[in-house]
Order: C-alpha cells, then sequence, then structure tokens
C-alpha cells in the first residue's frame, strides 16, 4: 500500500555512549593659472608660478545646492519619499501624473531608484485602495523612465511584470514577455522572483502549456524553482490531468524541499484523490527493472513512473521512532543522491584536493583507494580522537578511537573502516609502544591511511566517503571555507545522508 504525505528526511547519528590640494583649501581668490604639480622620488611638489588677484568682499565660492534645496522637480521628488514611506500607491502616481501634465512637453527628471519606487508601490498596492487599475499606471511609468533615458535594472521589469501579471483585465503574456526578453533588451539577468508572479498567473487561469514554457526559460537562464515555484507547476498540471508532468514536479520537489508546506501538501493531496491519479500508471511491470533503478536513483524512488493503477489511499500519518509510517507500517527508505550524481559530486572535490594539494600527494591516494575499494566507513580520525576532550587530563584519546572502531565493526560484520590520519599525528602517538601496538593492528588489518605531512586531511577522508558511497564518521559540521567550495547542489543532502556522529 503507497501513501502520498510530506515527511522530513530522517537524520542518522552514531551514538556511542572637492578633494584639497595637499590637505589645504583655497582661499578666496580667482586663480589665473592653476598650479602644475610634478612628483620626484623624494615625494617634493614643484609648482609653476601663479599670479593671484584677491576677489572683491562681496564675492561667495560657488557651493552645491544643499540637499532638499529647490530644483526641477524637488517637491516630486521628496511626495515619491514620502508616499514609499507610508505606501500610498494612489497619491504617489497622483503626484507623478500632475508633475507630467503641468509639462506635456517635459519629462519628470527622476532617479532610476524613484521610477523603481513608483513600480514597486503599485505591484505592493491593495487593488481596492486605488483608483484605476495600476497596470495602466505601471506602464505610464515605465514609458517615461524609457523617455527620461533612466537606466531599467532587474527589479524594474520584475515589479512591471508583477503588477501585469497581477491585473485580472490583462494576460499574464505580457508580463512573461517583459521577463523573458529583459536579456536582450536591456542585458539584465532574470531571478527566480521575476518568474513567480507570471507562473501564478498562468496558474489562476489553468494555463498548463504557458507555464511549462516559463519553467523551461527558468532552466535555460540557470534559474531554479524553490518550493513555491513547484507547487504552481505540480498544481496547474494536476488539474489538467497531466499525469506524466505531474510525476515530473513531484520528484522535482522531492529534490528541491526537506518538508513541504501546509499550501504545497494539500496541492500533492488533491492530486492523488483525483480520478486521473487512478487511472495513471502501467498495470503490469518488471520487478527486477524497478529494484536495479531503485539502486541507480540512491533509494527510494525508481522514476520510471506511475506503476499501478487504482484509487490511492491518502492519509497523514506520524513516522514512527524506527523510521516506520505509521499508515502502511513499512519503514521509510534513506534517499541519497543518485550515482551519476554521486560521481560528480566525487570528481568535484577531487579536482578542488588536486588544486590546493600537492598534486602527487593525492593522486597517489586516489590511486591507493581505487585499488581497495572494500570499506563501508570512512573515521575522520583525529576528530573522533579529540572529541570532547577538552579538559586537563584531555587529549587524543587513541582509546576513543578504537571504541568507534570497534562499534563499526560489529555493525559490519567484522569488516574494518578506514581511518584516516595525518602523519604527524601517527608519528608522534608511534613514540608510546602501547599506542604502537595499536596502530600496527590497524595497518595490518588495512584500517588506516596517512595522509603526507603539508597535506589536509578534510579532503581525504571526504573524498574517500563520496567515492565509495558510504558513511563517514565524524562530528566536524563541514562549515568552514572547504566546504563552502562545494555549493549548495550535492553537499546538503549528502551530508544528511552520509554523515555519523559520535555523542555520549
Amino acid at each position: 500500500m503507497w501513501h502520498a504525505m510530506p515527511v522530513s528526511t530522517p537524520s542518522h547519528h552514531l551514538h556511542h555512549g572637492p578633494k584639497q590640494l595637499m590637505g589645504r583649501s583655497f582661499p578666496p581668490f580667482i586663480l589665473r593659472a592653476l598650479p602644475q604639480l610634478s612628483h620626484c622620488r623624494r615625494r617634493c611638489y614643484a609648482y609653476a608660478t601663479v599670479t593671484v588677484i584677491p576677489m572683491a568682499s562681496t564675492a561667495t565660492t560657488r557651493r552645491r545646492p544643499r540637499r532638499g534645496s529647490k530644483g526641477p522637480n524637488a517637491d516630486l521628488s521628496r511626495t515619491l519619499t514620502d508616499c514609499t514611506r507610508r505606501g500610498d500607491a494612489a497619491a504617489a502616481m497622483a503626484a507623478f501624473d500632475a508633475a507630467v501634465d503641468a509639462d506635456a512637453d517635459a519629462v519628470p527628471r527622476l532617479s532610476a531608484h524613484q521610477y523603481n519606487q513608483l513600480l514597486h508601490l503599485l505591484a505592493a498596492t491593495d487593488r481596492s485602495s486605488f483608483p484605476s487599475p495600476p497596470a495602466a499606471a505601471a506602464r505610464r511609468v515605465f514609458a517615461h523612465m524609457l523617455q527620461a533615458a533612466a537606466p531599467p535594472s532587474e527589479a524594474t521589469i520584475t515589479s512591471l511584470a508583477r503588477v501585469i501579471a497581477a491585473d485580472p483585465a490583462s494576460a499574464a503574456d505580457e508580463a512573461f514577455e517583459l521577463v523573458a526578453t529583459m536579456k536582450d533588451k536591456y542585458g539584465l539577468s532574470p531571478r527566480l522572483r521575476s518568474y513567480g508572479p507570471v507562473l501564478a498567473a498562468f496558474r489562476r487561469a489553468g494555463e498548463a502549456a504557458k507555464a511549462y514554457a516559463v519553467e523551461a526559460h527558468m532552466t535555460a537562464s540557470g534559474v531554479s524553482p524553490e518550493e513555491p515555484e513547484l507547487a504552481a507547476l505540480l498544481d496547474v498540471s494536476s488539474r489538467a490531468g497531466d499525469a506524466d508532468k505531474v510525476y515530473e514536479y513531484m520528484h522535482k520537489l522531492r529534490q528541491a524541499v526537506h518538508c513541504v508546506s501546509e499550501e504545497t501538501a494539500g496541492v500533492v493531496e488533491a492530486w492523488f484523490r483525483s480520478d486521473e491519479a487512478a487511472t495513471a500508471g502501467k498495470p503490469q511491470w518488471d520487478a527486477a527493472q524497478v529494484k536495479d533503478a531503485i539502486v541507480a536513483n540512491g533509494g527510494g524512488c525508481h522514476r520510471l513512473g506511475w506503476l499501478g493503477t487504482g484509487p490511492w489511499t491518502v492519509q497523514r500519518v506520524r513516522v514512527g521512532d524506527a523510521d516506520q509510517c505509521g499508515g502502511c507500517r513499512f519503514h521509510l527508505a534513506c534517499i541519497d543522491i543518485d550515482m551519476e550524481e554521486t560521481q560528480r559530486f566525487a570528481d568535484s572535490v577531487a579536482g578542488l584536493a588536486l588544486e590546493r594539494e600537492t598534486k602527487t600527494n593525492f593522486s597517489r591516494f586516489q590511486e591507493w583507494l581505487e585499488a581497495n575499494k572494500d570499506y563501508q566507513a570512512i573515521v575522520d580520525g583525529a576528530n573522533i580522537a579529540l572529541y570532547q576532550q577538552n579538559f586537563a587530563e584531555g587529549g587524543f584519546s587513541l582509546t576513543q578511537l578504537d571504541g568507534v572502531i570497534t562499534e563499526l565493526r560489529d555493525r559490519y560484520h567484522g569488516k574494518w573502516p578506514l581511518v584516516i590520519l595525518h602523519n604527524k599525528r601517527i608519528s608522534k602517538l608511534m613514540e608510546n609502544s602501547s599506542n604502537r601496538h595499536l596502530i600496527e593492528t590497524w595497518r595490518t588489518n588495512g584500517a588506516l591511511y596517512t595522509s603526507p605531512s603539508g597535506s589536509n586531511d578534510d579532503w581525504y577522508w571526504l573524498y574517500a566517503a563520496i567515492k565509495l558511497n558510504c558513511l563517514l564518521v565524524t562530528n566536524d559540521e563541514m562549515r568552514d571555507h572547504i566546504f563552502e567550495l562545494l555549493g549548495p547542489s550535492f553537499f546538503p543532502k549528502w551530508k544528511q545522508r552520509h554523515r555519523l556522529q559520535l555523542r555520549r
């Protein structure tokens, strides 16, 4: 029995136990000839002869107009600033239109920022408090902005598209056209916020094909949809009865969102309760093919499309302490990144390591690991040995590290994990005879790899855990600059699935 429900991914833990010249201002004199400065190596200055004529006592130096002084459209600027503060779009547009009507041949001298203020106000205004359609007002503002040669920004186009997309009397196609052409017309790259209003408009109109076109443009622009956008796509495809698209967006939602919102959960439930969901699916399938596909996709999903027909059982349940579904009583599967993503992730880490490490050292480790693949767990030796050792008698605890190794061997039926330790640590530890015996035991059983002097062992244990697709035992939160280089695409999900922590 399959159940459709929003769930959180379970976590995993290993429980063990005006500039001035030379600093001077010029006096109120008219300079007949400007001083000529020449630099020499001793930082001396030579001046040309200057003839100075005293000015009349009534003369004053020329100053810039003070802020707030009257100038072209100064009143309009102040009004717009005040209206923005109050969120009063109607008053702002009234002031703008009055300034335009006062001199039909003149364009209000506003900065690009002030035009953006107007458009933002119109995008956020309550329609009931606005005397005319905000979309018409926004088009007027934008036309004046272009006429005044004020450069539009991404925020300009996004606000304009937002106003137009929200207008029931106008088609969302115009809003999409604005977003889709901002790159060619103005050299601007759309952002995620640029697409949201357009998708919402096509969702309201039930125009699934146009919503798919928006998503295609997002992909071409390198913009990834997040939960609100995916929920809109899922909803519009669900109401259109497009089972294949629903399946596609369901998986994109699974990959992008760990736990869905109440609104998105409602969209998911609506699909599984629909007649289209009951009839979508293959009546027969190859069980072996499904099993292989689940492994290839990181576990938990096969991505072969809808399998089986008939009504779905839809209910909201709790997940038990043992990761058991409260409805069907099956254990929930852990979802990992797929094989292709794992390989790209490993290649990315290796590339970064080879840039920062001595190339021959890390390449030698890669070759060694290729010949020694049979590990189920990698241990960050230094991190585990130093865990909670910040007390007077504390230090590098080889006994603590050995305890973790023993527990891992018990878990994996006697198979040894791989411990990564820096060479300088090993050299120091070998001075103690009891330590020496333990380290030699690890070496004899292939459970120890020492990273060479001058290396950062973080690269070694991270690469090994990714390449072998196994567990990593470390309390390192992996938040420093090394891990920031890996980006947000694979790393957070991989870390959640593969890292085990030592806890007392």
